[in-house]
């Protein structure tokens, strides 16, 4: 047998073509209109608002994970500032603070040791010294929220802080209500005030199985 050479596609009444843009029994077909390219624009994105996060733990241990976060994020050119209110043992201070990739400031106070016992009851008792060194890295971490100096903000134990007494609980709610529309601010730690907690654009629990 031999093999057709036909196209199938073709018809088999030996109708041929009759011209351009014509076939067998169709319409007419009309060419396409040239279409102009139209150009591209980019559409400018909104600026993303920064969140209030918080992440809690009934243990002393919610700031691990936090910290790889904020490395990372200053790894890949955002500004950071951590800030633990009550982690001594270092002596370090606002004067010796750390700096890691350039961009991530390190900050803790400068005290021979972590506190965790209530603030000094009297101003020129016992611990005042402590107080005072708390009191200065809650200052420097106020006016870099407040001037929007950084991207990213971790707060470690601020809630203890308050808890114990070493921070004022009015004038840390009032600088976080003013914070920058850009700025994410990270609240870490055991103990956190419930107006924190209502503040919040997130809140995280970390939980551990016995």
């Amino acid at each position: 047998m031999t093999a057709s050479l036909l196209n199938p596609a073709m018809p088999t009444g030996g109708s041929r073509s009759h011209g351009p843009g014509r076939s067998h029994g169709a319409a007419p077909v009309a060419p396409l209109a040239a279409v102009a390219p139209r150009p591209l624009a980019l559409v400018p994105s909104a600026q993303t608002e920064g969140l209030l996060q918080v992440h809690t733990a009934p243990f002393r241990g919610s700031f691990s994970g936090v910290f790889s976060q904020a490395l990372r994020s200053a790894g890949l050119g955002s500004r950071v500032l951590i800030s633990q209110f009550l982690k001594g043992g270092v002596d370090q201070g606002l004067e010796r603070s750390l700096w890691l990739c350039g961009r991530l400031q390190w900050l803790r106070p400068a005290m021979p040791a972590c506190l965790t016992e209530p603030a000094a009851a009297e101003p020129e008792g016992p611990g005042a010294q402590e107080q005072e060194a708390v009191l200065e890295v809650w200052g420097y971490t106020r006016r870099q929220l407040l001037e929007g100096a950084v991207d990213l903000m971790v707060l470690d134990e601020l809630g203890l802080a308050i808890a114990l007494g070493y921070l004022p609980a009015a004038e840390v709610e009032a600088t976080l209500e003013q914070r920058p529309a850009h700025l994410d601010v990270i609240l870490t730690g055991p103990s956190m005030p419930a107006s924190l907690l209502a503040m919040a654009d997130q809140v995280t629990q970390l939980r551990r199985n016995c």
